[in-house]
């Protein structure tokens, strides 16, 4: 994983998190000039990292797709914390942008077995298993711990997860990184996959996406979004999606990630978008 550090600026309630950018041989080269200059580097990710020694459950990352990811599936708590790791790994997705044809894999066309899907994820068959949806913009998908998922070309979407580095990958088109086979198969929900929380989001109007997982979302947009900010204080993280986002009467915008401990403090332009996470 390559990296560029942006330092970090700080108001008095809000945090600027650091801006991690990760180039991938999927990723691509326009990225949008809000989030920096990357020259012909082939951009497939941008993550914003938690103040060093902090510990949020929650990341939030940008990814720009010119090919296929990884086919792969997450564990739940129970079946990360007995590998090791501080918690499972749920994650949704929000399509910004999507060309013709492009596509998200959630879960199976068909029940299959461990047998099957080992055998399919050896000779590259599970592609064809993969349940791929058409992908357009506003699309939100949230993909429960067990889900085989990918996500296909020709994309740009946020993605909000619970924040642990654990992904078993278990098929990657040739590519020259280890699968994780036996850890994936083991937490593999083998059966098509319809999460209610699925939905279009009308990108002009606030709406709630997530309150009953790890964490909780909402989408903030245009002058109905006040209403749906809650009260008590937390750990929020507000994405900016457009320009018009103020967080404690500063500017903040496509490109930044801002920790707060107030909904309170952010404010938006008519015209603005953002999302709001924080910790269930």
């Amino acid at each position: 994983m390559t990296s560029k550090p942006v330092a970090s600026k700080e108001y008095a309630m809000a945090r600027h998190l650091e801006q991690l950018v990760v180039e991938k041989p999927w990723g691509r080269t326009d990225i949008p000039p809000e989030f920096g200059e990357f020259g012909s580097r082939r951009i497939g990710e941008i993550w914003f990292a938690p103040p060093s020694g902090a510990a949020s459950s929650i990341l939030v990352k940008f990814l720009f797709t010119s090919s296929r990811l990884s086919i792969q599936v997450h564990p739940d708590d129970a079946a990360a914390k007995a590998a090791g790791y501080p918690r499972g790994k749920e994650e949704c997705w929000l399509v910004l942008e999507a060309e013709p044809d492009a596509k998200l894999g959630v879960g199976l066309t068909r029940e299959s077995n461990r047998e099957e899907l080992e055998e399919a994820a050896l000779s590259g068959a599970i592609v064809d298993m993969l349940d791929w949806r058409e992908a357009k913009t506003g699309d939100f998908v949230y993909n429960r711990a067990g889900v085989i998922h990918a996500i296909g070309a020709g994309l740009t979407l946020i993605e909000v997860q619970q924040n642990v580095d654990c992904t078993y990958r278990l098929y990657d088109y040739g590519r020259p990184r280890p699968l994780h086979l036996e850890e994936g198969l083991a937490v593999a929900a083998m059966a098509p996959h319809c999460d209610p929380r699925d939905t279009h989001v009308d990108m002009n109007a606030s709406r709630e996406l997530v309150h009953d997982g790890p964490f909780n979302l909402l989408y903030l947009a245009g002058t109905d979004y006040r209403p749906c900010l809650p009260e008590r204080q937390s750990e929020y993280s507000f994405v900016p999606l457009s320009a018009g986002c103020e967080i404690d009467g500063d500017a903040v915008t496509l490109g930044e990630c801002v920790l707060t401990e107030s909904a309170a403090a952010i404010s938006l332009a008519p015209s603005a978008r953002a999302l709001l996470a924080w910790p269930a």
